[in-house]
């Protein structure tokens, strides 16, 4: 499949993000990523995810939502990762840059988040549920994003392992918030990093599914 990869600088506010963009010929929606605890948009399991949505004919945009210094301050404090505010302050600028900039054109987008990063997300969709049209979270804490969750208006998939039960607990709670938009589909045998065999496939396959039944207009 032919498609176009370039990393570009987001200006959001007084910070410059850098992310890297995938785009098919003709993509049916584009999908931001939102990483989880410490990792960045080199993440070997969102860069997995981020290849099968793009076989399926997804744009994805993996961004890296600190700053070098302000990763510098995570390292030795990992305070930033859980600032959950500052994460989807960070994605709503870069959602609003898509429909500024329009590198996928006008195709819908969707959310991706893992961990820490999927509550960044959620707080993001609340936020601009006139852009965000989908949002899948994997292994994520919606619990995070508090009060946002009732006001979320995109199809959410909450994708958890089978084996991650104080996780899966939370999100059971998160998606009785979510109300109607909400679902949760348990992956089973699959811990919190998904690294046993065939369940990060298995959390890829749903997502491209969930994103591109719901971003396809």
């Amino acid at each position: 499949m032919d498609e176009q990869r370039s990393t570009v600088t987001v200006p959001v506010g007084d910070a410059r993000l850098t992310a890297d963009v995938t785009l098919p010929a003709q993509p049916v929606g584009v999908v931001l990523f939102a990483h989880g605890s410490g990792s960045s948009r080199h993440s070997p399991r969102n860069v997995a995810v981020a290849r099968t949505l793009n076989d399926s004919g997804l744009g994805t945009v993996l961004a890296d939502l600190l700053t070098p210094a302000e990763d510098e301050i995570d390292a030795r404090t990992a305070e930033l990762r859980f600032d959950i505010g500052l994460l989807a302050s960070r994605l709503v600028g870069i959602v609003d840059w898509l429909g500024v900039e329009r590198p996928a054109g006008d195709v819908p987008i969707g959310l991706f988040g893992a961990s820490t990063g999927a509550a960044a997300a959620l707080v993001a969709a609340a936020s601009r549920a006139d852009r965000v049209r989908a949002v899948v979270s994997r292994g994520g804490r919606p619990d995070l994003a508090g009060n946002a969750l009732t006001q979320v208006r995109a199809p959410t998939l909450l994708l958890v392992g089978g084996s991650d039960e104080e996780v899966l607990t939370l999100n059971e709670r998160a998606v009785a918030e979510l109300g109607p938009v909400g679902e949760v589909r348990v992956v089973a045998g699959a811990t919190h990093l998904f690294e046993e065999s065939g369940t990060l496939e298995q959390v890829a396959a749903e997502a491209a599914t969930w994103f591109v039944t719901h971003l396809r207009r």
